[in-house]
Formats: structure tokens, C-alpha cells, sequence
């Protein structure tokens, strides 16, 4: 079964084509990520999968119940943690599936804490949490952990396997990080010039970053980003950059 189904995806903003009758397909459980240059169109493929942008033509299949988490958390400062994890919940359910959530990411011990006393990797997880509450069949990632420093992003990394593992929701993680898109995601797509050019399948291709095949996945991927990477295992696996 696919949790996303599109097909023809056209979108345009005057002249400037975006996405060019994209095809895509999200298996159910399946975590993909999507990569490629600023302003290529991969969050607005995110938003029009989220519902915030319009089908102008073209077809998108997804499902009722989805999440969307940005790279940045978007907490309400008025509200304190746990009413920002419970927002439209049903009222007899907040606190009690809040609680739960927060418990998952690490931060039961905050629910009562106001969003502004909390750090930049909390706040983030307060995101998380907020999003699977509501146990979504599709969870958007709209490059999520880009301002968070090295060593937080690797925690969440970890926290991010850990959730999907146990909700299994399809995902579709919008990032300019290769290496979080090989250590996370089942499927490495690249988007260019409004199409999806390639993808790598690495669902069980290696367990850690010392595997050669991470590296030779890795230099492929840079290569389709127009990124010439000397530090690579197989540097013929490099393509030409784009001019």
C-alpha cells in the first residue's frame, strides 16, 4: 500500500517552473528523504503534500491524518509546553495524550515549562512530540534539525529512528544534508529541475558511516548536487558538477 501517491505535479510561480509534472510515490512506513539545491522545490512539494499550497494541476493522494514539523519548532509562547503538544486534541484527551508525548521525547519533566526557557534541541523535540500525538499516517520533516548545532542533531537523529520505528508513519524528510539523508531514510531522492532526477535505495545497505558503500552513496549523491567532494571513498563515483 502507498501512503502517497502523485502524479503530474505541475506547479509554477509566473515563469519559473518549480515542479515539472512530478511523479512520486511513499510506500505506508516508509521514510524517504528528498534532497537538492535551494529553491529546486522540495518544500514546496512538502506544502502540497501538508495541504498549505494548492494542486494546480495534477493529482495528490495522501492521507486524512498528517503532520508537518518545520526547522523551526513554531511554539506558541503564551501556551506552556504540554498545551502546545495537546492543540486540538479533544479536551477530555490533552493533558493525558500530551504527557504521553512529551514522555516519548524526553521531556515529561517539562510539560509545565513555558517554550522560551527552552533550548533550541527541546524545543525542536516539543515539535516531534506535537507531531505524533496525533499518531499520523504521514509525518512531513521540513529540514527540522538545520539550526540546531552538530551534537544535538546527532541526538535527534537517533530520536527520530527511535519514533518512526515505533509509529511507523511515512515519511518524507526535506533536507540539504546528505549525510542526514543516507543515515535516516529507507530512499534518497534528488530533485532537479522540478523532476525527481535519481534515487538510492539504502534500506539495509549499511549500518554506520565507516561502510564504504556510505561513502560511495554519499559522493554519488554530491556529484547529482553539482558538489565535488574530495574526501570521498570512490571519487569516481563523482559526477561532473552542473555549471
Amino acid at each position: 500500500m502507498d501512503a502517497v501517491t502523485v502524479r503530474g505535479l505541475r506547479r509554477a510561480f509566473g515563469s519559473h517552473v518549480v515542479l515539472d509534472r512530478l511523479d512520486l510515490t511513499i510506500a505506508d512506513s516508509e521514510f524517504v528523504a528528498l534532497v537538492g539545491r535551494s529553491g529546486g522545490g522540495k518544500t514546496t512539494l512538502l506544502r502540497t503534500l501538508a495541504g498549505l499550497d494548492p494542486v494546480a494541476e495534477g493529482s495528490v493522494e495522501v492521507p486524512a491524518l498528517r503532520s508537518v514539523v518545520f526547522q523551526e519548532p513554531r511554539l506558541l509562547p503564551w501556551r506552556r509546553v504540554w498545551q502546545n503538544v495537546s492543540l486540538g486534541l479533544p479536551r477530555s484527551r490533552r493533558r493525558d495524550e500530551a504527557t504521553r508525548a512529551l514522555a516519548e521525547v524526553g521531556l515529561a519533566d517539562h510539560a509545565q515549562a513555558w517554550p522560551l526557557t527552552l533550548s533550541g534541541g527541546e524545543a525542536q523535540r516539543v515539535a516531534l512530540a506535537r507531531a505524533l500525538v496525533r499518531e499520523p499516517e504521514l509525518l512531513l520533516l521540513d529540514e527540522p534539525f538545520g539550526a540546531l548545532d552538530a551534537l544535538t542533531r546527532i541526538h535527534m537523529h537517533a530520536l527520530v529512528r527511535q519514533l518512526h520505528e515505533r509509529h511507523r508513519p511515512a515519511v518524507l524528510l526535506v533536507t540539504h544534508d546528505v549525510d542526514e539523508a543516507l543515515e535516516l531514510a529507507d530512499r534518497v531522492i534528488v530533485l532537479r529541475d522540478g523532476r525527481l532526477d535519481e534515487e538510492i535505495e539504502t534500506r539495509e545497505l549499511f549500518e554506520d558511516r565507516r561502510d564504504p558503500r556510505f561513502e560511495q552513496a554519499r559522493a554519488r549523491l554530491l556529484g547529482l548536487l553539482g558538489v565535488t567532494d574530495t574526501h570521498v571513498a570512490d571519487p569516481t563515483a563523482v559526477t561532473d558538477p552542473q555549471p
